[in-house]
């Protein structure tokens, strides 16, 4: 059940904070973000006005990408930033401007408690769970020289009549090298994946919002790593993707200048 929000604040005490760390110290030359880590809904939301199945399933968040990130995480012994609430809340991963920054509707399903949001709704939501999130990225990217910085993101096979074939996609738009890369090194040891680059999405201005604000800019290697979401259920899948990507960017930043 939701309920018409008149608040000068979204977020209580009893929320969680927007912004997680995982190495916030480290000196590492590569980063990792996880936008849509979580499943949080601010308790003044209530459930948004869908089921517990639909804020579960891929429209609530990338499956698995929060166990390949923080394993990977370990691995490289890299900073880390996850960030904790639904996209259904809103999409930290899309311009404030995009018309599904908060998600009317996600593949069919309606989401009754962002139809017809006031403008104070809207800023409520950016300015409590996309700010702090921007300024993380912010320091985590400028408080030591970086080389490569790295998005994990999850996708789910089927979308209506559409099969996605891919294992995992490796998106970019101005350094295809680096996810070129990465695939290369990957299938000489897993031949039998199926990986491509900008493969089920591609990077555009206006609709993404890390690469092309954040990355782009700064001149680093990158890439937005889409990981099929039945590969990344359980721990062991988890595991497998982590060391895959830890091996492939380690290679990546020993023969990178």
């Amino acid at each position: 059940m939701t309920t018409t929000l008149a608040f000068e604040n979204l977020l209580t005490t009893a929320d969680p904070a927007p912004v997680e760390w995982v190495n916030r110290d480290s000196a590492a030359p590569v980063v990792l973000l996880c936008e849509h880590a979580g499943q949080a809904i601010p308790q003044k939301l209530g459930n948004l006005g869908v089921s517990k199945e639909v804020r579960a399933s891929h429209r609530g968040w990338d499956i698995g990408a929060e166990a390949v990130a923080r394993q990977l995480a370990d691995r490289l012994q890299a900073p880390l930033i996850l960030q904790r609430y639904s996209r259904l809340v809103i999409d930290c991963n899309r311009p404030l401007a995009a018309p599904d920054s908060i998600p009317p509707h996600s593949f069919g399903e309606q989401i009754p408690a962002n139809l017809n949001l006031t403008a104070p709704e809207r800023i409520a939501r950016q300015k409590e769970i996309v700010a702090p999130l921007n300024a993380a990225i912010e320091n985590m990217l400028d408080q030591v020289p970086r080389r490569l910085a790295v998005s994990i993101h999850s996708f789910t096979p089927q979308v209506a009549e559409d099969t996605r074939p891919w294992h995992a996609g490796f998106l970019t738009r101005a350094d295809q090298a680096t996810g070129q890369a990465a695939i290369d090194h990957i299938l000489t040891n897993r031949p039998d994946l199926q990986l491509a680059l900008n493969q089920p999405y591609q990077i555009e201005s206006d609709s993404d919002w890390f690469i092309p604000h954040f990355v782009e800019p700064r001149g680093l290697s990158h890439s937005l790593v889409e990981i099929r979401n039945d590969l990344i259920r359980n721990e062991k899948g988890a595991a497998d993707w982590a060391q895959l990507l830890a091996d492939a960017f380690t290679r990546i930043l020993e023969t990178k200048p």
